[in-house]
């Protein structure tokens, strides 16, 4: 089974590859941000927690999260892999993640990290500004802001993986055919 982690700040190309990786390998889809969604909208036992926090303003605990991952593994026991996307954001929930799939008798194949500098994932992201309609996406003040925050809370992530020699940076600027190509070459090579 391949479990690959598509790292990178906001910007990078995450969308963009991992559509292209989902293609090629056949992967199961885990976006943090789709699965809250689902869980709400199935009005699951997880759901209605993640949604009575969210009504609050305040972030889903790492074990709901957790869960959430749990029930997709559980769901597709048979799928070739799965692609992370959005998690694990933390140290904390890289170790969860571990051992939840150790607990399935599998592990994280590989990260692939898309290494784009900041002044052009600011540029990225005002221009996507002007069509994602997302306000996150338009306020150059506040997109440094989340920059920032990837580069001091989730970037320490990318060293807990390259300790276990399964992290793999790939130059996120140019031709997406060409960057894409590089990430096959890591896949490959875990």
């Amino acid at each position: 089974m391949l479990n690959l982690i598509l790292f990178g700040p906001p910007g990078a190309g995450k969308g963009t590859q991992s559509e292209k990786i989902i293609a090629k390998y056949n992967l199961i889809h885990l976006s943090t941000g789709d699965l809250l969604r689902s869980e709400i909208q199935a009005g699951s036992e997880l759901g209605l927690k993640a949604k009575t926090l969210m009504d609050q303003g305040i972030l889903v605990p790492d074990e709901v999260v957790i869960g959430m991952i749990d029930n997709k593994l559980k769901e597709h026991r048979d799928a070739a892999g799965f692609i992370f996307d959005g998690f694990p954001r933390t140290v904390k929930q890289s170790e969860a993640l571990d051992n939840l799939l150790a607990r399935y008798n599998e592990s994280i194949s590989v990260m692939v990290a898309l290494v784009v500098d900041d002044n052009e994932l600011l540029a990225r992201l005002l221009n996507r500004g002007k069509t994602s309609g997302r306000p996150d996406d338009q306020n150059e003040e506040l997109i440094t802001k989340r920059i920032q925050e990837y580069n001091n809370k989730t970037r320490p992530v990318a060293d807990y993986y390259q300790e276990q020699g399964k992290f793999v940076a790939v130059n996120g600027i140019g031709d997406i055919e060409l960057i894409f190509g590089e990430i096959t070459k890591a896949i490959s090579a875990a």
